[in-house]
């Protein structure tokens, strides 16, 4: 990849953005950024490699080894000073510098003697964070360091760019299953977010495509996924499934407030019109799954939202299910338990 962009160090709001495209904060842990900080540390003979993000008011580490850690405020971080500028930030005696020597990270554990940091650039020219090692004792890193760092730095964000073209789907611009995946797992590490899932799954897809030709499905597809993406919240997220399913993964939300969301989006999705297909209309079921304690896995979270699908579909399609002690079918009046 080539970095020709020119680094953009005075807007922190485009910065932030830059950040929130790549959709890798909070995310699970991932080999291929494991792999990459193992070999920094096994090449530089360093203690401690880490791969920050700089968020808002935090540092927020992808991968990291030689500590425990997951983020420290931003206030404190080194990298929040490697972010500032196009070269790399190097530090061979934390006590001997006046930015660091009174930091805690420095006074109090892990102890940090010495830094090496290059930022992590965009292609768009904006430093959203760092590849950087470190340790605890005082260490005179050469040129020949500097350089090896820059390399892995370029394959940091690489990474990254391909990351993020492998989450996305290419027809409907939502979510890969790939990506959806990793946001369920990262949501099933929180369960205190309040989640809830949504499988939703186009009615009568394969008539379509036999009446109406492969195109009409396309673009069937293309408007559903157009719908949903219109009528989520920000920091929802939306993917495509396989074939004719999505799953919508909504955040912070109570089961009422879930229902009311995906009979809205079925309501809309079913309003609108697919010129390729006329006089004909498309219709979703939907079936949703909260994050309950009860809940075993992420593939049991998504087996509960199927068997509510697949209740929608035995109700008559065009419905919205509930996995709940008491589901309710949100078309018509009918009520349905489904466990």
């Amino acid at each position: 990849m080539t970095f020709t962009s020119k680094l953009k160090t005075d807007d922190e709001t485009a910065r932030l953005a830059a950040v929130k495209r790549y959709q890798i904060l909070d995310t699970v842990p991932e080999v291929e950024f494991d792999d990459i900080i193992q070999l920094v540390k096994d090449v530089l003979g360093a203690p401690i490699v880490a791969i920050s993000l700089i968020d808002s008011d935090r540092q927020w580490f992808k991968a990291i080894s030689g500590v425990d850690a997951t983020e420290t405020p931003r206030e404190i971080a080194f990298c929040d000073y490697t972010i500032r500028s196009p070269e790399p930030l190097m530090v061979n005696d934390t006590t001997r510098d006046h930015r660091f020597a009174e930091n805690p990270l420095v006074t109090q554990p892990p102890g940090l003697r010495c830094y090496l940091g290059v930022p992590l650039q965009s292609p768009d020219g904006y430093n959203v964070g760092s590849l950087c090692v470190m340790g605890q004792e005082a260490r005179s890193f050469t040129e020949k360091d500097v350089d090896v760092l820059r390399s892995f730095a370029k394959l940091v964000v690489s990474q990254m760019e391909l990351r993020l073209v492998s989450r996305k789907d290419a027809l409907t611009g939502t979510l890969s299953r790939a990506g959806l995946e990793q946001c369920l797992a990262s949501a099933f590490e929180c369960p205190e977010r309040d989640s809830v899932l949504l499988m939703v799954d186009i009615d009568l897809f394969k008539r379509i495509n036999d009446t109406f030709g492969h195109q009409a499905g396309d673009a069937s597809l293309r408007h559903v996924a157009r719908v949903m993406q219109d009528g989520l919240r920000k920091g929802d997220q939306i993917g495509r499934y396989g074939g004719e399913e999505f799953a919508i993964l909504l955040h912070n939300v109570s089961e009422q407030e879930a229902c009311a969301l995906a009979n809205r989006i079925r309501e809309n999705v079913a309003a609108g019109a697919v010129p390729e297909i006329a006089p004909e209309r498309v219709t979703i079921s939907i079936g949703l799954a909260p994050l309950h304690e009860s809940v075993a896995s992420v593939g049991d979270w998504i087996k509960r939202a199927d068997k509510a699908l697949y209740q929608a579909k035995l109700n008559g399609r065009n419905q919205v299910v509930l996995h709940s002690d008491t589901v309710v079918a949100l078309h018509g009046d009918r009520r349905t338990s489904v466990r």
